[in-house]
């Protein structure tokens, strides 16, 4: 009699228990979606900025990005270059667009930064793109390129599946009227200037600051179903300040410090992969 009696309320606690589970297990997957880390200028805090042992460095701490500045200097060649001039990080002097590949080529990219790295060259993008295949992703800030150059050159390395584009919103428009494939991505600036670049270039991933990473700014984002990439950089390259933003809805942390973000999204089960090497 008592097990008569017992039978359909203990299916009913079964039942109850396992819609618990599932929504339970469906929460924590929600909590433990993978974030996007992004190194910036590769890993430039014990190497040389955009150089190959710097982005050599964001592989190894296990980074999903790199992030490079593109130039084109005086005979057409694309090279990586944040500043306009190569005077801060080379010993040499100049505009990259008014000097040649060969000169820039012959310059020391590396000895200002440490004499470890003396004789480090400045690297091409075609380079960039070759020590990253099948490893890494690249955010590619163009600075100065020919959208055309730009885009052959990502293809002819099969790379088109794993960058974005950075840049402004003329040139990312050129490289979406040549490519629609190719991933561009618009800072996001505020939230009228957002929604105008989500109608005209249909950005999958939406670039944001300190300055606009705002709730009603990343809305325009997350109404449309773009992935937001965030910078955390300098004084806000924390955990605390990481965390903010992870809550705040980014899907990316551009970073200085990738190996201590790797580390601690893998410790919260939100690192792309496992290991931080040999991926």
């Amino acid at each position: 009699m008592f097990k008569t009696h017992i039978l359909p309320v203990l299916g009913l606690c079964l039942a109850a228990a396992s819609a618990a589970a599932q929504a339970g297990s469906a929460d924590q997957a929600a909590a433990k979606q993978k974030i996007i880390v992004i190194s910036h200028r590769g890993e430039h805090l014990h190497h040389p900025e955009n150089t190959l042992p710097a982005f050599q460095a964001a592989i190894d701490a296990g980074a999903d990005f790199f992030e490079c500045d593109v130039r084109t200097t005086s005979d057409g060649k694309l090279i990586l270059m944040h500043d306009s001039s190569v005077d801060r990080t080379t010993n040499g002097t100049g505009k990259v667009n008014h000097l040649s590949f060969a000169q820039i080529r012959a310059l020391d990219a590396g000895s200002k930064f440490s004499q470890a790295f003396a004789g480090t060259k400045v690297p091409t993008f075609d380079e960039a793109l070759e020590l990253a295949h099948g490893k890494i992703g690249i955010y590619v800030d163009t600075k100065d390129a020919d959208p055309k150059l730009l885009i052959d050159t990502i293809y002819r390395h099969h790379m088109e599946d794993h960058v974005v584009i950075y840049g402004d919103p003329f040139f990312l428009h050129d490289v979406e009227k040549l490519q629609p494939a190719l991933r561009v991505m618009p800072e996001a600036e505020n939230a009228e200037v957002c929604g105008s670049l989500v109608a005209h270039l249909h950005p999958k991933v939406i670039a944001y600051d300190a300055d606009d990473f705002k709730p009603e700014i990343i809305a325009c984002a997350k109404n449309t179903g773009a992935k937001i990439y965030v910078d955390r950089l300098d004084e806000m390259d924390n955990p605390s300040v990481w965390q903010q933003a992870l809550d705040l809805g980014a899907d990316g942390i551009q970073t200085n410090k990738p190996a201590e973000l790797v580390e601690y999204l893998r410790a919260r089960g939100q690192a792309t992969h496992a290991l931080s090497s040999g991926r």
